[in-house]
């Protein structure tokens, strides 16, 4: 009996433990309200609500509120919020629905999630992580980082103090990756690189010399020796392709992505397309063993292709960027690993002998007629929001974080120019989109205004440098003279 009293007072005592606790599990499941002083450079002030998703400081604003600061300057706009779709249009006037840069009542405590939710920017359809949340009066509101919000009325945006944002909006939204370094903004990432492929210039770099595991980031060199094969004539993109067992038993498992069948076939085509919009890894498997005859041997020409082309840091254990173990009784768990300055190295390479790559890697969606007519979906979230968007992959495991590189199209009016955002290792898939985001919008108004004013946040056109290698600059005055040549014909 006393055995049993014992049991039922540990069981008593676990629970009353587990409901103190639950308060303090739960509490980042929630958004923390709160308000912010907003001001113009027109002089209106009023009271913006906020919500810091999780933790403190990491702050979404109220759209609706800030819809009323801004109404009757030239970065005005219209909103409408319903509850899992944002319409904002700049330019046109705000109507009020009521409760706006009011504070939060004391009865508030929203409970919702962060949410890649839809919008509609003047009719075209992008994608930000906001916070939509129902008010009292029925209405919704959307709850957007100032950055983002930014970035689409491009207007300046500062914190002067504490719980205060200032808004310049006769000044173009500026980004300064030195000063986003200093305040520790990239204490969150492994890597970053910003640059120009064309002409070998880098804008901006942060741990870049070192190496980091790169995911699927990966089958970029995979497709540079498909191409490779292809340009050699040893097999074409409308070859059809048997899928093998080992290629089905990836595809089967939990880092499959498409479902390819052993004895089936597909197109080379098809698998480029898999491989490089949905990251398909079994795809990248199947060009491995075409290509070479084996994913062993197609490593061992990776490996080697990295040697001729200068990657000092660059080692590939596989075609897909997925972890892989050795075969011993304590087996060692590697992954492909480069530094940012070889990936660099490697997209301006592939860029310059296959600039052909960035029509798949700019598509949105592609079908896959083998496959019963799957459509597939580009994982580059910038493409959705970013014009210049052109490329190039994604990348995710759980050691090498969340990664994306990123190619955008330029043209200084002599000829055009790709420019290179690589982003290694963030916590997840919004801080990866968060990040290459700013660092694109900083690679545009560096290319275009240069560095100097890119950071002070003017405009302007100066001319571009010349090429800082001898390789490089060859390829730049043929392309900069195939680009003048007059069209046959005329």
């Amino acid at each position: 009996m006393k055995h049993v009293l014992q049991k039922i007072c540990s069981i008593l005592l676990c629970a009353v433990m587990i409901c103190s606790m639950l308060p303090f599990s739960a509490y980042a499941s929630f958004e923390i309200p709160g308000s912010c002083q907003v001001q113009t450079d027109s002089g209106a002030s009023r009271t913006v609500k906020t919500l810091d998703y999780g933790y403190g400081h990491n702050t979404y604003y109220s759209l609706r509120d800030i819809a009323m600061i801004l109404g009757g300057t030239d970065k005005s706009f219209s909103l409408e919020v319903a509850k899992d779709t944002v319409s904002l249009n700049p330019g046109n006037s705000y109507v009020p629905v009521g409760g706006e840069n009011a504070p939060w009542e004391d009865s508030e405590n929203p409970d919702i999630s962060l949410r890649r939710n839809k919008f509609h920017v003047n009719g075209q359809t992008v994608y930000y992580y906001t916070l939509i949340a129902q008010l009292p009066s029925g209405f919704y509101d959307c709850f957007m980082m100032a950055a983002d919000l930014g970035m689409i009325l491009n207007m300046n945006i500062t914190a002067p103090s504490a719980g205060s944002l200032q808004i310049d909006t006769q000044n173009p939204f500026g980004i300064s990756p030195a000063s986003l370094e200093q305040s520790g903004y990239f204490y969150g990432v492994n890597s970053v690189l910003v640059g120009d492929a064309t002409t070998g210039e880098i804008y901006y770099r942060y741990q870049s010399d070192t190496s980091y595991p790169i995911a699927s980031t990966s089958k970029l060199m995979t497709y540079l020796l498909t191409m490779d094969a292809i340009s050699a004539g040893q097999i074409s993109l409308d070859e059809q392709v048997t899928i093998s067992d080992s290629v089905q038993l990836l595809a089967d498992s939990s880092d499959g992505v498409l479902p390819l069948e052993a004895g089936t076939q597909i197109t080379v085509r098809e698998l480029l397309l898999g491989m490089l919009l949905p990251s398909s890894n079994e795809c990248a498997l199947c060009l491995a063993e075409l290509t070479a005859g084996s994913e062993e041997a197609f490593v061992q020409r990776m490996n080697q292709k990295a040697l001729e082309i200068g990657l000092s840091q660059a080692v590939f254990f596989n075609s897909h960027g997925l972890p892989s173990y050795t075969e011993e009784p304590i087996p060692s768990k590697r992954q492909n690993r480069m530094s940012a300055e070889d990936m660099f190295r490697l997209t301006s390479y592939l860029l310059s002998v296959y600039p052909q790559i960035t029509n798949t890697t700019s598509l949105k969606s592609a079908t896959l007629e083998s496959l019963d007519g799957i459509e597939v979906r580009n994982t580059n979230p910038l493409l959705y929001n970013l014009p210049e968007a052109t490329g190039l992959k994604t990348g995710t495991t759980n050691r090498a974080g969340a990664c994306l590189v990123t190619s955008l199209a330029a043209d200084d009016g002599n000829m055009e120019h790709d420019l290179i955002v690589i982003v290694f290792g963030t916590e997840d898939s919004i801080e990866r989109g968060r990040v290459s985001g700013l660092l694109a919008r900083y690679a545009l108004n560096t290319f275009y205004g240069g560095a100097e004013e890119a950071e002070t946040g003017t405009s302007g056109q100066t001319p571009r440098p010349l090429p800082t290698h001898a390789e490089t600059a060859i390829d730049w005055i043929l392309r900069t003279a195939k680009k003048q040549e007059p069209a046959a014909g005329y």
